[in-house]
Order: C-alpha cells, then structure tokens, then sequence
C-alpha cells in the first residue's frame, strides 16, 4: 500500500505562481513512476507530468514550459512547480503513484487561478 498526501494549493493570479508538493509513504520501493494529475469541473482527469524512478519526465502539452516536476527520493517527496499559471490550469490536482497494475491517488489539493 502507499499514501499520497498533496499539499500546497491554493489561490493566485493569473501569471503567478505556486508548488505543490506531494508526500508519499508505504511501499514506496514498488513505485515505478510518480505524477500529476488535473481534473477541472466539468471534464476529465488529465495528466499534467510524470517522472519516473530514474528522472524521465514527460509533460502535459499545455503545460511545457512552464511547469516543472522534481522528486526528492531521500524525503519521498514529489514537487510541481507552476509558474506563469493561466485561468484554464484552475483545477483539483491530484498525485499519482504507479506500482503495476495498481494506480495510488491522493485526495487532490485545489488550484485556481484567477484575477
């Protein structure tokens, strides 16, 4: 089993700012990959990025460029950088823990951008 616990969302204007952060504990050497993921009202949940147990990232297309995802393997810890942040990245986010075939979600942490 493995814990997802997200924090760090919140409130921001457009062109701002914010990281989230996503602390994972229990079996965490079966996890293959990490990442986030989106989910707006209305509208699927969407991959946002993933990064995988040796570093590969993979992005969203919307988001390149402006989003960054990092992990820090000594604190079991994944991090989302979001800058230059846009009304339509207003969302639940939500992390993602892979361990095949199971997928491991936390609760989701809001984001919305807005003026």
């Amino acid at each position: 089993q493995v814990q997802l616990v997200e924090s760090g969302g919140g409130l921001v204007q457009p062109g701002g700012s914010l990281r989230l952060s996503c602390a994972a504990s229990g079996s965490m050497f079966s996890i293959l990959r990490m990442g986030w993921y989106r989910q707006a009202p209305g509208k699927q949940r969407e991959m946002v990025a993933t990064i995988t147990r040796s570093g590969g990232t993979n992005y969203a297309d919307s988001v390149k460029g402006r989003f960054t995802i990092s992990r820090d393997n000594a604190k079991n810890t994944v991090y989302l950088q979001m800058n230059s942040l846009k009304p339509e990245d207003t969302a639940v986010y939500h992390c993602n823990g892979y361990s095949y075939p199971t997928d491991y979600w936390g609760q989701g942490t809001q984001v919305t951008v807005s003026s």
